[in-house]
């Protein structure tokens, strides 16, 4: 099955304490929300992925920000069972068709997104999605792209997911705010939960 038929919203996770990462996914899989990205912004990132992998059976988690082929090879090593890049260089694209687990390679643009697709990549993530144009700006690839999916990330709110879920072409949203930084820091786990559930009933 497609990443972006798993779940109408991918939690994006930055991850500063690896203690965090095990309660915070079993939080995010209880309230229904078994996809998460865990971006490589912070330096325990990858070990919070090698957790995941390990110790909560219910989650499929991936890394984000994979900008180089190291960031690949370090992923796919910790146990990430898909990848996301925020834009796809030629190099980066060839790396990540052969890393073996499912990707979605950034766009913002008509021209990259007709690159990828001339590959026959045609699973994306459009992102800064909001900065790039939001929903309008994606209604309007519907009709000269038609065969071309979205999982739009970048300053999409609670608020605002479901206008993206209605469109033809996104099939699920990444965003943050299923993870506040102070319920992280918190170890408030039952608010993550309930974050979850709210997002996991969003229709599509």
């Amino acid at each position: 099955m497609s990443l972006l038929d798993l779940a109408p919203v991918i939690p994006v996770v930055v991850i500063d304490d690896v203690a965090t990462a095990v309660p915070m996914a079993e939080a995010l899989v209880a309230g229904g929300l078994p996809v998460i990205e865990v971006t490589l912004r912070t330096p325990a990132a990858l070990g919070a992925i090698e957790r995941i992998a390990a110790e909560v059976p219910g989650a499929t988690v991936g890394a984000g920000t994979i900008r180089t082929t190291a960031d690949i090879s370090a992923a796919v090593a910790a146990g990430s069972r898909f990848l996301v890049s925020p834009g796809t260089t030629l190099s980066l694209v060839e790396a990540l068709e052969s890393s073996g687990v499912p990707y979605l390679p950034g766009a913002a643009t008509v021209s990259e997104v007709m690159a990828l697709a001339e590959r026959g990549i045609k699973e994306l993530k459009f992102f800064p999605a909001e900065a790039a144009g939001g929903v309008a700006y994606l209604k309007s690839l519907a009709g000269p792209l038609p065969d071309v999916r979205f999982c739009p990330t970048g300053g999409i709110r609670a608020e605002s997911a479901a206008d993206y879920l209605r469109l033809p072409n996104v099939g699920c949203v990444g965003g943050s705010w299923l993870t506040p930084a102070d319920a992280l820091a918190a170890g408030d786990w039952a608010r993550v939960e309930k974050l979850a559930a709210a997002a996991a009933t969003l229709p599509r």
